[in-house]
């Protein structure tokens, strides 16, 4: 028995010698590891109960308890002496420390490309025009030139809205609209295409008409790298006297050259669209996929379409063009799949 309080006495006391040595907070967690830790001294020096007879375990349990609330105790006056010299962790802010530089958010890049295709066609003359979203038929299909049996019209090509009373009139809208081919259905739908501004613009404004149209259009198409159910396009319109086919393609590709850099690769391809004759197609040479991708699509304003919104067609003229603005973006910034643009990865939204 006496060689084991011997024992313990010696931890004591080298206890105390090394809480004086402590002067910061970092060694003071250190003593307090070393000693009253769950692996500490103390916690081993309970183990000396084993090597004394029972008569004597009380007394020396009695010592080990007191020695390391004797040592606990000289730990919290230690600290207490370091946080009043000031050498205690500071609870303030340490202006010494590196700043963190902050998350700032901005645009998305759809936003960012508008924004600057905008302002490009800005410098070449153009204002801007907006319109629904939500259009009747008359907007998006008859005053395009689009006949009721064209299969553009085809509810399987649109989406195409009614209210939702939940009774037997309701039905009968939508059965109403699966016939296609009726004349005098004048139904609302998610627009499929912004030339639905273009008809509201000659509907309201005489020539000459210089407007760009960017906004979302919605079509029930398959998701895969190209193509998306609800997208953006950025149209264009031009009405005046003498316009011609030499002013469509020479004003895109002054824009293809501006946005995308004068080495930039383009073609048109004969094509067909009742709201425009002649009609083409634009494609641009994607580098990074090494084929061509089409831009959009683009014509002269057909006479019809120029009679339905009460402009002489013997006197004007016109020219438009649709264009995707996933398209070109995907084009400028080497993006390689246009869902990329919509999944909210900010891995990739960073980048730009």
């Amino acid at each position: 028995m006496p060689e084991v309080t011997e024992q313990i006495d010696a931890l004591l006391n080298e206890a105390k010698g090394d809480l004086q040595a402590v002067n910061d907070p970092v060694e003071l967690e250190q003593f307090r590891i070393k000693y009253l830790g769950s692996n500490g001294l103390m916690k081993g020096a309970m183990k000396m109960l084993g090597q004394v007879p029972p008569a004597d375990k009380p007394a020396l349990g009695q010592r080990l308890n007191t020695i390391k609330q004797n040592i606990a105790d000289s730990f919290e006056a230690r600290k207490s002496e370091l946080s009043k010299t000031g050498s205690a962790a500071p609870t303030g802010i340490d202006i010494t420390e590196p700043g963190r530089r902050p998350q700032i958010g901005h645009r998305h890049i759809l936003m960012k490309v508008r924004d600057e295709l905008v302002e490009l066609f800005g410098r070449m003359g153009f204002t801007v025009a907006e319109g629904p979203e939500v259009e009747d038929e008359f907007h998006n299909f008859v005053a395009l030139n689009i006949s009721p049996q064209h299969p553009a019209r085809d509810p399987r090509d649109n989406f195409y809205l009614s209210a939702d009373t939940g009774d037997q009139a309701a039905r009968q809208t939508m059965k109403e609209a699966l016939n296609f081919h009726d004349p005098e259905r004048n139904l609302r739908l998610l627009r499929t295409q912004t030339s639905t501004v273009q008809i509201r613009v000659m509907e309201t404004t005489p020539p000459p008409i210089r407007v760009v149209i960017p906004g979302r259009v919605y079509r029930p198409d398959t998701h895969d790298a190209t193509h998306l159910s609800m997208f953006h396009q950025l149209e264009a319109l031009v009405v005046d006297r003498n316009v011609n086919m030499v002013d469509l393609k020479s004003t895109i590709h002054q824009f293809v050259h501006a946005y995308f850099g004068e080495q930039t690769r383009l073609r048109f391809r004969p094509s067909f669209f009742p709201f425009t004759e002649p009609s083409a197609e634009v494609d641009v040479w994607f580098e990074d996929k090494q084929r061509w991708i089409e831009l959009g699509g683009c014509g002269m304003v057909h006479p019809n379409v120029l009679t339905a919104c009460k402009i002489d067609p013997d006197i004007f003229s016109g020219w438009a063009f649709g264009f995707g603005i996933e398209r070109i973006a995907m084009r400028k910034y080497a993006v390689s799949d246009i869902r990329f643009f919509v999944e909210n990865d900010l891995r990739f939204l960073r980048q730009f």
